[in-house]
């Protein structure tokens, strides 16, 4: 028998009310395990990344990454309630758990590796060449003869002037709304601009009919997830893989990016 003296006995029974109301399984609860008890993911997304994430018309956020966030919430059966966020606060959010996911075109570098984790891509980002759909461009090729506007020193304009042929008469313009104008207005017959420029000015100029025709640099997104918080990173894993299987991914990027999301890695 283990005898204990006054003052023991009263740490003991301080000790056994801190854990009656401080179980030690709750300190060991992960992020999967709260989303599930509470019936609800807080995703944070952007407002203002046309065609990933911005605001409609009926005031209320649309895109890919709403999308994703909307279908990631219902396969795990919870409520989604939706975080804005920019650039330079989505990481911090998911750092202070005022966001258990963040969807916000966010690219996978070993800086950003060293805070947070990152789930598997779910839609691509990429630089590309577009033009209207009566133009025949499925290659670099294609461009010899025709007019292409590109932003200068942006990285479309890096990797348009490693293909381009000689005869594509390349226009520099100072910024990516002068390089739009450009296209929009005809000046040029094709843009390269990046997914989110392109996507923004083809859905307020639907009369142009303006497709993508074929990739200059890919540069896929990723999930930002809690550094550690693995059961809820390979949760999502398991329900992008089975979205990319099903084609549900693919429907996704081809709503908003006018393509396919294609072979995405891991």
């Amino acid at each position: 028998m283990i005898r204990f003296s006054a003052r023991g006995r009263l740490a003991a029974l301080s000790l056994l009310a801190v854990c009656s109301v401080f179980p030690l399984s709750a300190a060991a609860q992960s992020a999967l395990d709260e989303v599930l008890a509470r019936k609800e993911i807080r995703i944070a997304i952007p407002t203002d990344f046309p065609p990933y994430g911005y605001v409609g018309t009926d005031m209320k956020p649309q895109g890919l990454d709403i999308d994703m966030a909307g279908y990631i919430a219902g396969k795990l059966g919870v409520k989604l309630e939706l975080v804005p966020v920019t650039s330079a606060n989505r990481i911090p959010y998911l750092q202070t758990k005022k966001a258990d996911l963040v969807i916000s075109t966010l690219g996978k570098n070993p800086e950003r590796e060293k805070v947070i984790d990152f789930t598997a891509a779910y839609s691509p980002f990429f630089q590309a060449v577009f033009a209207t759909k009566s133009l025949p461009v499925k290659g670099a090729a294609d461009l010899a003869g025709k007019s292409v506007g590109v932003t200068r020193g942006a990285i479309e304009d890096m990797e348009l002037s490693k293909i381009a042929p000689a005869t594509a008469d390349i226009k520099r313009f100072e910024d990516n709304n002068a390089t739009v104008s450009a296209f929009v207005s005809g000046q040029v017959q094709v843009i390269a601009t990046g997914a989110s420029v392109a996507g923004n000015m083809i859905a307020r100029n639907p009369q142009l009919g303006t497709e993508f025709k074929f990739v200059l640099k890919e540069s896929p997104n990723h999930i930002g997830v809690a550094k550690g918080e693995d059961k809820l990173r390979e949760k999502v894993n398991e329900i992008i893989a089975g979205a990319k299987a099903s084609g549900d991914l693919d429907k996704m990027a081809t709503r908003w990016l006018g393509r396919p999301a294609g072979n995405l890695p891991n």
